[in-house]
């Protein structure tokens, strides 16, 4: 069964996959704001969640491993109380001794086969949880990658665009100025002419 955050994450490829290209471009799309705003303001949320659970999963380990070893101390204590009736009867001493001491090594073999193959199985779950918590959190990382590239886009975009009207604008002005100083040239010629009639 998939996580809320596998889901979240596949439902973000899907809605990329279904938005439109813009004009004249293969690889920048058209991205509704309030759509992906909600899609990741609900995978944050969850991460915290998500991971918590997984960090949990990792430190179950311990009380895995620590069951083990009451479960280890619990069969030599039986094995021990099994060893101290042998010896205590006198005309079984000898063979007492022998089952003592077979009994104690099958169960110093019982406990530490327990002990491995519960760090055995400890391990294997934390380094599932890494495993999909790094995958996760790399797939977030793509699609944040993603959406700053396609911001980058938009923002170099309008900055050309404000650089071109900029850019009319000064030209604008600088045949506005010739034209100024072109009226006052020809002003004091004409006061002349009068003068002179």
């Amino acid at each position: 069964m998939s996580s809320r955050i596998e889901q979240l994450i596949n439902e973000i490829d899907e809605y990329i996959e279904e938005c439109k290209f813009k004009a004249f471009s293969n690889t920048e799309i058209i991205v509704n704001k309030d759509e992906i705003q909600d899609l990741l303001g609900e995978l944050r949320l969850r991460i915290p969640d998500e991971v918590k659970r997984y960090q949990k999963i990792i430190s179950n380990q311990d009380a895995i491993i620590s069951d083990a070893h009451a479960q280890a101390q619990e069969i030599l204590a039986q094995a021990t109380a099994q060893t101290d009736e042998l010896v205590n009867e006198h005309e079984i001493m000898q063979r007492a001794y022998a089952q003592a001491n077979e009994v104690v090594e099958q169960a110093q073999a019982q406990a530490q086969e327990i002990v491995d193959r519960a760090v055995e199985e400890a391990d294997e779950v934390r380094r599932g949880a890494i495993q999909y918590t790094d995958d996760m959190l790399g797939n977030l990382q793509n699609i944040m990658t993603h959406t700053m590239e396609s911001a980058q886009s938009r923002f170099d975009s309008f900055l050309q665009s404000m650089q071109s009207n900029y850019d009319v604008i000064s030209s604008n002005r600088n045949e506005l100025a010739g034209s100024i100083v072109s009226g006052e040239e020809e002003e004091p010629q004409e006061t002349e002419t009068k003068e002179e009639q």
